[in-house]
């Protein structure tokens, strides 16, 4: 029996303006119709699978369910209260299966273009996870990269190889002697044992990662779908990746080889490589012009954009950033995120569109005293009971059924209807209908951050105790 483990705590900031915390890549949409989370599911279609479980961490729970449901998939979704690193993110999935089932486990952000090859090397590392050895993947390289970390293999065992060693991420000239040998593969982060032989090697190398661990999943909480790791125990487990903490240090590692068009999508240079490109070797995605322009990556998510006389160039533009950046530099990305962190600027965080459990919001216009947001309400569903200390509301409906609750009253609004929400007024917006609806929120106030809201009810499970 096969568990699939999808790893979807990361936060992706190299992939910065696209990929914010709120919102990382993991669950973007960049050259398919699916987000990289959906399409690291929907590749397990040819093996049997039998549960398939989510690790995230809380702010991201309901992109979790509600991208499962758009795939009609289901299975337990494991909230991390504190991100920990990959070793007590692995255990607390297997703590929650039987200890003879196997584990794979998979990042939720990868790419991988040849889906067959992917099932076969994962086919051909079963029967030795049944036969307690501890299995990760490597990528066979198709060229010497420096932004891995690599695996050298040993002696060949029946379609694998006893794993050497595990290698940091080289200077160039250590990753070319790497690839000329042919002794070395890229670490693709894929995994495949069974939950007892994992926690039996973690007990040996690692006793005080189990330990916090089992005590924090044994104090675990269901909370509709979710599962809530006990915060308190969980806070004060070490962070460790699982090849620091395990298969570096275990005698029963083995490395199976996987040539499937593999990417870790890492960076907007690793994105280019695999896009479909046109005749000048550019990749657009948008309203976007070139002109003597070649080896570029443009993205516009709602503008006009114009590329002249660019070679290796990044653009992507969104509705509330824009980044240009040379290829070479692109993974620098990051940088300009801690920059927005350390002067407390929102943009490392949010996009202008924000994502809710009730549906978005688009935060349209704003300045001193006042701001525009259009506001999309899933079917059925039901903003808090709230009310705010700072600020007044007027709310305009452009499309579907607005059912409104104004202090002791409830009332529908139609479409071009509106109504006007008093400073201190206890309220709430749901969607009786089985379409979107869509309404015009202007505020007004001296203070209008989204911390000046008191809650009173909550479908979400925000309330805090």
């Amino acid at each position: 029996m096969i568990n699939a483990v999808i790893m979807a705590g990361g936060s992706g900031t190299r992939l910065w303006p696209l990929s914010r915390s709120a919102y990382p890549k993991q669950f973007l949409t960049l050259n398919e119709s699916k987000t990289l989370y959906q399409s690291t599911i929907e590749r397990l279609s040819n093996l049997e699978i039998s549960s398939l479980i989510t690790i995230c961490n809380d702010e991201h729970r309901f992109l979790v369910a509600e991208q499962l449901q758009g795939i009609n998939q289901w299975g337990p979704i494991i909230l991390e209260p504190t991100a920990k690193n990959t070793a007590p993110a692995v255990t607390l999935a297997a703590l929650s299966t039987n200890e003879d089932d196997m584990l794979l486990i998979l990042p939720a952000d990868h790419i991988i273009q040849d889906e067959t090859a992917f099932t076969e090397a994962i086919n051909k590392a079963i029967p030795h996870a049944k036969n307690g050895k501890l299995i990760t993947f490597g990528i066979v390289p198709n060229k010497p990269h420096t932004g891995y970390g690599y695996i050298k293999a040993g002696n060949k065992i029946d379609n694998g190889f006893i794993v050497d060693k595990f290698e940091e991420k080289p200077t160039s000239d250590v990753a070319q002697n790497y690839f000329v040998s042919g002794k070395y593969f890229w670490n693709s982060g894929i995994f495949l044992f069974k939950a007892s032989s994992y926690l039996n090697e973690l007990k040996n190398f690692r006793p005080d990662i189990h330990s916090f661990c089992f005590d924090s999943y044994k104090q675990s909480k269901k909370d509709i779908d979710f599962i809530r790791i006990n915060k308190e125990i969980f806070d004060k487990c070490p962070s460790d990746s699982i090849d620091y903490a395990v298969m570096e240090k275990t005698k029963k590692a083995l490395v199976i080889p996987i040539d499937a068009g593999w990417s870790d999508v890492g960076s907007w240079s690793s994105i280019w490589d695999i896009s479909h490109k046109n005749e000048d070797n550019n990749y657009v995605n948008g309203d976007i012009m070139m002109h003597e322009s070649k080896n570029c990556y443009v993205r516009s998510d709602n503008k006009l954009v114009a590329v002249i006389g660019a070679d290796n160039l990044v653009v992507i533009n969104t509705k509330d950033a824009v980044m240009v950046a040379h290829k070479e530099k692109v993974d620098d990305a990051k940088n300009i995120v801690q920059r927005l962190k350390s002067e407390n600027r929102s943009e490392w965080e949010l996009s202008r569109e924000v994502y809710r459990p009730w549906g978005k919001y688009d935060s349209i216009d704003n300045g001193d005293g006042y701001q525009v947001k259009h506001i999309t309400v899933k079917p059925g569903a039901k903003l808090s009971v709230q009310m705010h200390h700072h600020r007044a509301e007027h709310w305009i409906v452009l499309s579907g059924t607005a059912k409104v609750t104004l202090g002791k009253k409830k009332f529908l609004l139609k479409e071009n209807e509106s109504t006007y929400i008093p400073l201190g007024e206890i309220h709430a917006l749901e969607n009786p209908e089985k379409i979107s609806l869509e309404i015009i929120e202007v505020q007004s106030g001296s203070y209008l951050g989204e911390d000046d809201i008191v809650r009173f009810e909550d479908i979400y499970g925000r309330i805090e105790n």
